[in-house]
């Protein structure tokens, strides 16, 4: 996947971190995002049969945490890869 997003000309990186703050305690790689994509978008890759509230959560989270709103999970898992797309917007 971020092969060909970078064909593409996007700037991708990959496992980026996301640090949590709680209390004055600051964990600076609690999370890792599998790719964020021109540091706008951050995508969760997935290969399971069905997609779940908590896939879901998940991606919300770090939506939050990190600020961005825009997410895509994407489940490989699916005949037809459009079909495995799920867009996630953060209201903040």
């Amino acid at each position: 996947m971020a092969y060909e997003l970078r064909q593409r000309k996007l700037v991708i990186a990959r496992q980026a971190t996301l640090a949590v703050s709680y209390k004055g305690l600051t964990i600076p790689d609690a999370f890792r995002i599998d790719l964020l994509a021109g540091n706008r978008v951050i995508v969760e890759l997935k290969a399971v049969d069905t997609i779940t509230s908590v896939h879901k959560k998940q991606l919300l989270t770090y939506l939050k945490l990190s600020g961005y709103k825009l997410g895509l999970l994407i489940n490989f898992n699916t005949d037809l890869i459009k079909n495995g797309i799920t867009r996630m917007v953060n209201g903040l």
